[in-house]
């Protein structure tokens, strides 16, 4: 049956719409931290489609949410007064810790950071967006033109001209082997000489934790310093939470906050997690930038009700029961976990990340080489020990994607840890 369905998918769908799996799987349904493939093969998932399944599969409170508004209506364009909308845009201005904010809401990541762009470039009346090396900011047109990572990268062309900033990535580039504070300086006086050389840009978009990059992140604190660069020069901060947000690093609820001496960014754009699988994006920004289009703009399936009750249920479930500090102390259990596994395997070069964000680097022992064939050995053996994970990184996909639902408990954690211990070193 599922060879069946690779055929037909391969006849109609693009070659470039990528598959995990030498024998890809079709995932049939879903509970808790848990899935079931179509052959009855049942996974822990810690990737959760790719962030999206925040809280866990099949959750009761998102199902009946859904269900009940189904009942009612699904759909009736922005054009119209919607009390889920509403009620949900009013829940995440205040949670978004940005003055004065207003919400509009997308139907995905990228699209959110598509509106993020038309309005920075907008309200500065500047076509230049600073972006961080190794970036992923989505697959639209706009988008892919501010992706500092080459793998996701289709073409060169650009309605944006983007120059790239360092500190995306603290163990690799120039300036890896300085310490946390030299490096900050450092990457504070290259983004000043490039101000120095450009036309004054809209805005810089960064993703406190970069996501396809491979969960790496710069020291806390570099864009609060680049905030206050860029702050003088009347330059935008944009804060692409897309897979940061909701409490999953665990210490803050936003990722933008490991790094705020300076304030909240003057946006933030969100997407993934919120809908718990529903289409759901959005962009926070203050009211003046918000408001700064000057045609009509509408979106027929942002904010439509269904997503929004589900969004709803979703969030009031993971702010009552405390996920953002169970992805806390569970993720830090993980991790510990998994560096100590990974101590005794020569290609892991590293173990990073925070809360139930967590990236596991692989390259040829001994070297700082990537190592994609080893990435992909492990994501194939966790998958026959029963554990779903992810890839990611910007040197040939050599990084392991670690994010399960953020409700895991402390047994499943130790599940996981142990199928992917086995996995790790199966490649030696």
């Amino acid at each position: 049956m599922n060879d069946d369905l690779l055929s037909r998918h391969r006849s109609v769908l693009p070659d470039w719409l990528a598959l995990y799996y030498d024998e890809p799987l079709e995932i049939t349904h879903g509970e808790g931290r848990h899935v079931w493939d179509s052959r009855g093969n049942r996974y822990l998932d810690f990737f959760g489609g790719i962030l999206t399944t925040m809280t866990a599969h099949a959750l009761p409170e998102v199902t009946k949410a859904v269900t009940e508004q189904a009942g009612r209506i699904l759909h009736s364009s922005t054009l119209y007064l919607n009390r889920p909308m509403v009620d949900l845009a009013e829940r995440i201005a205040k949670l978004s810790g940005i003055p004065d904010a207003r919400v509009f809401f997308t139907t995905s990541g990228t699209e959110a950071n598509d509106t993020a762009l038309l309005l920075a470039t907008t309200y500065r009346r500047s076509n230049t967006i600073l972006a961080m090396r190794n970036s992923y900011h989505g697959r639209s047109f706009s988008s892919v033109g501010i992706t500092g990572n080459r793998g996701w990268s289709p073409t060169s062309l650009s309605p944006l001209q983007t120059l790239y900033v360092h500190g995306g990535v603290r163990t690799r580039g120039p300036f890896a082997d300085l310490d946390d504070y030299d490096f900050v300086a450092a990457c504070v006086d290259d983004l000043t000489d490039l101000l120095g050389h450009t036309r004054p840009p809209a805005a810089l978009i960064a993703e406190p934790i970069q996501g396809v990059g491979g969960f790496t992140s710069p020291p806390d604190g570099l864009y609060a310093a680049f905030r206050e660069v860029l702050h003088e020069r009347g330059v935008l901060w944009i804060a692409d939470e897309v897979q940061t947000g909701w409490g999953r690093t665990g210490e803050h609820f936003w990722g933008w906050q490991a790094h705020g001496r300076s304030g909240p960014p003057d946006m933030l754009t969100f997407a993934k997690g919120i809908g718990n699988g529903m289409s759901i994006g959005g962009v926070v920004a203050r009211a003046e930038i918000m408001n700064c289009l000057d045609a009509n703009s509408i979106s027929t399936f942002g904010g439509t009700q269904i997503t929004m009750a589900a969004g709803l249920a979703n969030l009031n479930y993971a702010l009552e029961h405390d996920l953002q500090g169970n992805a806390r102390r569970v993720g830090g259990l993980l991790i510990e976990r998994l560096r100590a596994a990974a101590a005794q395997v020569p290609a892991v070069r590293e173990v990073r990340g925070r809360g139930l964000m967590i990236g596991i680097e692989l390259s040829r022992p001994g070297t700082d080489e990537a190592d994609p064939a080893a990435a992909s050995a492990v994501l194939e053996a966790a998958r026959r020990g029963g554990l779903l994970i992810g890839k990611g990184g910007g040197h040939d996909t050599s990084a392991l994607r670690v994010a399960p639902p953020l409700s895991l408990n402390v047994a499943e954690a130790e599940e996981g840890a142990a199928i992917l211990e086995d996995a790790l070193r199966s490649i030696q």
